[in-house]
């Protein structure tokens, strides 16, 4: 289907034929999706390993550098799913392109800031579109590879986009300590044009994803209670991690008294248990689906808990915060394939919104997370934020059990 032979009814796209195996094309796209994965990963994340760093250089609290993920995490769960209701008419493609062209700008910009302001502003900038971007690729993973390998196929983008939050934090932080941090936005910049670049000339033009759709034929999705419980799974499922983690390198070097590259040491351990958290996530999702998270979070609850009570205490404190990274992904293949299959089945021209919404939830997560986390530190003082941790991924564990509850009303 080309534009100009689209019409204004929304149309169900044909089922992909899960029983083909994957043409040599569709491993290049879906593995271009992954390294897109790891380009926004790394783009998002790349200020944590360099927090002090920059606080220093504009001199700014370490509190206020904080803002530079909780903006960037607004910016994005704001504007995915606004640009997935208002953009449904455009071609997929084009919003390829722009949104591409607009991402690359935010980390030129990144990287020429001058001050605390125009960073911050860089990084609005870069949130604006990465949820966009990245909804945009997932809507063509049903097509490339059948609805039975979404959940792996997904697992396998959020597992290098993990891998890059981890790789970014722990590789800035070693960059920033023997050079200086702007080199490491460098790097985000010169990643995002290369994968930019290629995913514009390689991803199929036209496709059964690309179905024009007002706001009006999508928001009926968003009204689904399995969607509306399930997003709010992420506020507290994410935001329990990111109370902690939102701040690990401070944690690692204050609280457990690591060194530079100690710290860059351990951070790269975490991401090797981030990765596995992703392709374990899309493991449980294959086998139990939403029923996975709730096993993970009373287990990420302990873990949390536990990370508040042994305090400075070593090896014990790192084995801790390891298991926590173990559990850190686990919610998102169960979630994101619950919207997408919820959608592909009922809700086929709000595909790219249901896309959206993964990456959405997660950054409303991480938001909350490091601005409470931010408050745990400005109040009761660090050691405290796995504690205020637990409390959080209990309550998402409730929400777990009614999204559990739902999805198993509506079948």
């Amino acid at each position: 289907m080309t534009p100009s032979t689209r019409t204004d009814t929304p149309v169900a796209p044909a089922a992909p034929q899960d029983t083909v195996h994957l043409t040599p094309y569709a491993l290049l796209c879906i593995g271009l999706l992954i390294a897109l994965g790891f380009s926004l990963g790394c783009s998002e994340f790349i200020v944590i390993g360099i927090q002090p760093e920059i606080a220093r250089d504009f001199g700014v609290p370490l509190s206020q550098a904080g803002m530079l993920m909780s903006a960037f995490s607004i910016t994005y769960a704001i504007a995915t799913p606004v640009l997935a209701l208002s953009t449904g008419r455009i071609p997929h493609r084009t919003l390829l392109i722009g949104y591409s062209v607009l991402f690359c700008a935010g980390n030129s910009a990144a990287v020429l800031a001058t001050s605390f302001e125009m960073l911050l502003a860089a990084r609005v900038l870069i949130g604006l579109v990465s949820g966009a971007l990245l909804a945009i690729g997932a809507t063509y993973i049903p097509e490339l590879a059948g609805m039975k390998r979404i959940s792996i196929c997904i697992s396998l983008v959020y597992a290098a986009f993990s891998i890059a939050m981890v790789i970014s934090t722990s590789a800035g932080k070693f960059i920033a300590a023997t050079w200086e941090w702007h080199y490491a936005v460098i790097g985000t910049l010169v990643m995002s044009l290369v994968v930019c670049a290629a995913l514009i000339l390689v991803l199929p033009r036209t496709g059964a994803t690309d179905i024009p759709a007002t706001a009006r034929e999508q928001m009926p999705l968003l009204r689904d209670p399995r969607i509306i419980a399930g997003t709010a799974i992420f506020m507290f499922g994410v935001g329990s991690i990111y109370v902690f983690y939102g701040y690990v390198t401070p944690y690692l070097e204050n609280i457990l008294g690591m060194g530079t590259l100690e710290a860059s040491g351990a951070l790269m351990a975490y991401g090797g248990m981030c990765f596995a958290s992703n392709l374990l996530s899309g493991w449980c999702d294959a086998r139990f689906g939403v029923k996975t998270m709730l096993v993970s979070f009373p287990i990420q609850a302990v873990l949390l808990f536990g990370l508040w009570a042994v305090g400075p205490a070593m090896p014990w404190a790192l084995a801790i915060i390891l298991g926590i990274a173990l559990t850190m992904y686990v919610v998102s293949t169960p979630c994101i394939s619950l919207f997408m299959t919820t959608a592909a089945e009922e809700y086929p021209q709000a595909l790219t919104l249901a896309s959206s919404l993964e990456p959405t939830a997660f950054n409303v997560g991480i938001a909350f997370g490091t601005a409470v986390g931010g408050a745990v530190i400005s109040g009761p003082g660090m050691p405290y934020v796995g504690l205020v941790g637990a409390a959080f991924s209990l309550v998402a564990w409730a929400l777990a059990a009614l999204t559990v509850r739902l999805a198993t009303k509506r079948r």
